[in-house]
């Protein structure tokens, strides 16, 4: 899973944007013509790798629940003809964004996809916390992946190799992308962060001290040790 920093269909339909901003009545063939590329684009990386497995590429919102995200990976969501197939969800909030954020989108899924086709655990906290095995593989897949404490080697770029690699599939892309989603609204109020810190150690007795709710939002990893961070003194 890719969140923003860093689910679900969406519930209802969204008038839609033509690239001079005006909505018209083709938005039905602007989302096809886009779905149709997106799943273009899996065949082209399957052809690179071939571990990674079929899937079924669906477009929906990203911002329905507690932490917005621009992608997901389900493995075995969809039967297909009798056989289980893996969920690509692209989110159309994620549609505003430039041809090679999306591409990144698709290969940092792709490498969730790889990560579970080898029995690989990349990641923890349900999926938001990405360790160093799925650093690894979204190298793997032309990527560069950057840290964040909070949801780990999750970011992903692609690199100027990818661009090439891929060069037909932006331009494809790029000409498509006419329209995208409006975020769902927000319907509860913002929750007031725990600004109290707390003293946490690693496995290997390296220290810090961090605000509670920031460590209880996600794990922070020792680079030292590979170790999760955990309160000293847990109420």
């Amino acid at each position: 899973m890719e969140t923003r920093a860093r689910s679900g269909n969406a519930s209802s339909s969204n008038r839609t944007r033509t690239g001079n901003g005006s909505s018209d009545g083709n938005g039905a063939q602007a989302a096809s013509r886009i779905l149709k590329i997106l799943e273009d684009i899996w065949l082209e990386i399957r052809r690179w790798h071939p571990e990674i497995p079929a899937a079924v590429i669906i477009i929906a919102s990203g911002t329905d629940g507690k932490h917005p995200r621009w992608g997901h990976h389900a493995p075995g969501r969809w039967n297909v003809a009798g056989e289980q197939r893996t969920e690509i969800m692209i989110s159309g909030e994620g549609l505003r964004r430039s041809s090679r954020d999306v591409l990144g989108t698709l290969l940092h899924e792709a490498a969730h996809a790889l990560a579970h086709a080898r029995g690989i655990k990349d990641t923890s906290r349900q999926g938001r916390y990405h360790n160093k095995h799925f650093k690894t593989l979204a190298e793997e897949l032309g990527l560069i992946a950057e840290h964040d404490p909070r949801i780990g080697w999750s970011a992903s770029t692609i690199t100027d190799v990818t661009k090439i690699a891929y060069a037909r599939q932006l331009r494809d892309l790029t000409e498509a992308m006419t329209l995208w989603r409006h975020s769902e609204s927000a319907t509860s109020p913002t929750t007031r962060r725990n600004s109290n810190f707390i003293a946490a150690a690693c496995p290997c007795g390296r220290s810090i001290r961090v605000a509670a709710s920031t460590l209880a939002e996600a794990p922070i990893t020792c680079q030292a040790c590979d170790g999760d961070f955990q309160a000293k003194n847990p109420g």
